[in-house]
């Protein structure tokens, strides 16, 4: 059996996540339904990470085994004969084989997030970013953004009822930019807890409007309570961007 990765891309907005559920629409039950029509054969994923309900993906990852695909000249007409199949809003971007040992999960070394808002009303961004129509301290949320580099334990950031052995996460990058009309938070991490990036960004949000100083944000991931903090901003804004290997 030889092992291979697919880097896939998809708009969350119709999907219950990307983890197949039962009674549910999720991205991995369109993709093995593609695969399954395409091959003739059923295959299971493995996803490198498991994006919630309404979170897109512009770079995700599974892997599978198979008794073996074609060369990559005859890939790429795979590649084009999926997406044929797959609905409008979910692409798969390349197919390549890789180690028998390999995991998509596993071996990731880091993930990119982003989390985008806009403040100025725009029907072209509604779906992929949180309207937010308040003043924000760009200074005030680099410098909370900045602050987390400096914490390994996130638990104030995790919804509860998760099933984790640790709550410590290294943060590698972590910054607020302004692009276009869109104030993004972009952050790299080893690892990411369940609600983490909407928790981050949804207290970080009162930072930049001064319902909580930089200090009350300290305070917050010190108190390890996730009850401090906000996880309210929606999904649409969230988007995996990339899911990093050393190979």
């Amino acid at each position: 059996m030889l092992r291979y990765f697919i880097e896939v891309a998809y708009k969350g907005t119709r999907y219950s996540g990307f983890q197949i559920q039962q009674n549910a629409n999720s991205v991995q039950a369109e993709i093995e339904k593609a695969l399954k029509i395409y091959f003739k054969e059923a295959i299971s994923l493995t996803c490198s990470s498991r994006t919630d309900a309404g979170v897109h993906a512009s770079g995700n990852y599974f892997h599978f085994d198979s008794k073996g695909l074609p060369e990559q000249e005859i890939l790429n007409e795979v590649i084009y004969n999926l997406n044929a199949i797959l609905p409008e809003d979910i692409v798969v971007k390349r197919i390549f084989a890789v180690g028998p040992a390999a995991h998509s999960r596993f071996d990731a070394t880091s993930r990119v997030y982003q989390y985008a808002v806009y403040q100025t009303k725009d029907p072209f961004v509604a779906d992929r970013a949180y309207y937010y129509p308040y003043t924000l301290d760009i200074v005030k949320l680099q410098e909370a953004a900045g602050i987390l580099m400096r914490y390994h334990d996130f638990t104030s950031f995790s919804k509860k009822n998760t099933q984790v052995k640790t709550f410590n996460c290294n943060i590698f990058k972590s910054e607020w930019i302004v692009q276009n009309n869109l104030t993004v938070y972009r952050v790299e991490a080893n690892r990411f807890l369940r609600g983490m990036i909407r928790g981050l960004v949804g207290t970080m949000l009162k930072v930049g409007t001064g319902k909580i100083s930089v200090a009350g944000f300290c305070d917050i991931i010190e108190s390890k309570d996730c009850t401090k903090a906000d996880f309210s901003v929606p999904a649409c804004g969230l988007f995996l961007l990339e899911v990093r290997y050393n190979f």
